[in-house]
């Protein structure tokens, strides 16, 4: 499957409803992500990751949200592959952030355990 595609989405929503760990730690934050992703093969992309009251979703699109990432194709795939970490992409400029950072630094277990999500998904993932 393609990076960013649809299937993606749905492939990474199955593997978050699934993780017994993750909701485990979702128990004790509270947190909204938005990713927007211009210039892939599919336009642009949006997708959101919602933390609230112990059920964490992921999905296709915009939602309320803490927070917003902006950054190309490019830059996310960069990260994916961890050929460039997400913190100095943001140092760089080569993602642009808004919204409540404190959200973001009081919710790491959660992104940590997170971490394992994306890691099994991207094994199965075409990038380039």
């Amino acid at each position: 499957m393609r990076y960013l595609s649809d299937e993606w989405i749905s492939a990474v929503a199955a593997e978050i409803a699934g993780d017994t760990a993750l909701a485990d730690v979702a128990r004790s934050h509270s947190v909204a992500v938005m990713q927007v992703v211009n210039d892939t093969p599919f336009g642009q992309v949006i997708y959101h990751l919602v933390c609230r009251d112990a059920k964490v979703s992921f999905g296709k699109g915009a939602a309320p949200c803490d927070v917003t990432f902006t950054q190309n194709y490019t830059t996310a795939v960069d990260v994916a592959l961890a050929r460039i970490n997400a913190a100095d992409a943001f140092i760089s400029g080569k993602v642009r952030f808004s919204g409540d950072h404190e959200r973001v630094i009081a919710a790491q277990p959660f992104f940590a355990a997170l971490d394992a999500v994306f890691t099994r998904v991207r094994s199965r993932t075409q990038f380039e």
